[in-house]
């Protein structure tokens, strides 16, 4: 029996999601990516009886940790962020309370409850994706590198698209294809997709080349 259950919400005015995973055993409870709204994650949190004790960040852009505060403030005991993040989060004011992660690590949080923690930069330095098999089987939380039918911008301070392209056909290419996609934006008429459906339909999982990706993904935006 799987010791893990994930929970989506949409919140804020980029159509973030923001999922809360609910181990089975023990008291914790982990956010990803809190964003927008602490009233509302801290509420669903409380309908399965728990409190928010881990925040857990794909990336630092604003709108995918815009409620780590108040969350801290509400009790939540610690913020996992890989280690390549850290310079843009030194003005938060709440790195203290940050636990740098590297590639491969594990975040236990309980019997059978774990995440691996996968870099995978080209959105930002230090962006990563989230493994976990959950009560739903395998499972990747992809924050703003895949999204369904998508992958994030690169034109953005510390954006890499090369970087993107190795992410995206070296990284996640290792991934089993049953594995189910669950990204950081509600951009697709799908909330999630198995990856091997995504490789199948998802322009930029297509390309050749690096070089032929990265002349898409940097083509002016509309």
């Amino acid at each position: 029996m799987t010791a893990l259950s994930i929970q989506r919400l949409q919140l804020g005015p980029m159509a973030n999601f923001v999922y809360l995973l609910v181990p089975a055993a023990g008291d914790r409870l982990a956010v990803i990516d809190p964003g927008w709204d602490a009233e509302a994650i801290t509420a669903a949190a409380t309908a399965v009886g728990r409190t928010v004790t881990d925040l857990v960040l794909t990336h630092h852009h604003g709108d995918h940790r815009n409620a780590v505060e108040a969350l801290l403030d509400k009790g939540a005991q610690r913020v996992w962020v890989q280690r390549a993040e850290a310079p843009w989060l030194e003005q938060t004011g709440w790195t203290d309370c940050c636990c740098w992660l590297d590639s491969g690590d594990r975040i236990d949080l309980g019997p059978g409850a774990s995440l691996t923690c996968v870099a995978t930069p080209g959105h930002t330095p230090g962006s990563q994706c989230l493994l976990c098999d959950s009560d739903r089987g395998p499972a990747i939380l992809t924050g703003d590198t895949l999204f369904i039918d998508g992958c994030g911008r690169c034109d953005l301070p510390g954006g890499d698209p090369a970087a993107m392209y190795h992410t995206l056909y070296g990284i996640l290419g290792a991934v089993d294809g049953q594995t189910r996609v669950l990204p950081g934006h509600d951009y697709a008429p799908h909330s999630e997709a198995a990856l091997d459906d995504q490789r199948k339909t998802n322009p930029y999982l297509g390309f050749r080349s690096v070089d032929e990706f990265v002349g898409y993904r940097m083509r002016p935006r509309r």
